[in-house]
């Protein structure tokens, strides 16, 4: 396609004119992803740091203001916490997010306000002991009282 647009030939019809002699020559039979749907997160509109992005999302990173990233890291132990397997793990789950969340509170970073304050070690246990026998007693309850299907 080196030859150049005739004087007095419209571009659009040009253009047009030589898509159509690409396609007869076939062309445009063995492209890559050919038939195939764009892939996804395809967007139009143009992004400096389009490659930042895929590159994070390829290797599963994402980037956090330290505050909420310590939200998200208070959330995700005490979850851990209620799911520890003994109350003593439990107790150090909490214990080691609260120095976190004081650190930040004592020492604010750059970013939105932590908006947290440290977990009480002895609910969180209390909690834990209560979630443990109901979850025990719910295992238990698993037939009718008179043994007969309802």
């Amino acid at each position: 396609m080196t030859e150049r647009k005739p004087p007095g030939v419209p571009f659009e019809s040009w253009v047009d004119k030589q898509i159509r002699d690409a396609e007869r020559r076939g062309e445009f039979t063995q492209l890559p992803g050919a038939g195939k749907p764009l892939p996804a997160g395809t967007d139009t509109s143009y992004d400096e740091l389009w490659w930042i992005k895929q590159k994070m999302a390829r290797e599963g990173l994402s980037v956090l203001p330290p505050t909420l990233a310590l939200r998200k890291e208070a959330e995700d132990a005490l979850a851990a916490a209620y799911a520890a397997p003994s109350e003593r793990i439990a107790r150090k789950i909490v214990t080691d997010v609260n120095v976190k969340i004081r650190d930040m509170m004592f020492k604010p970073p750059p970013g939105p306000p932590l908006g947290m304050k440290p977990y009480d070690v002895e609910e969180v246990a209390r909690e834990w002991r209560e979630r443990r026998t109901t979850a025990r007693d719910t295992e238990g309850d698993t037939g009718t009282s008179n043994g007969s299907p309802v």
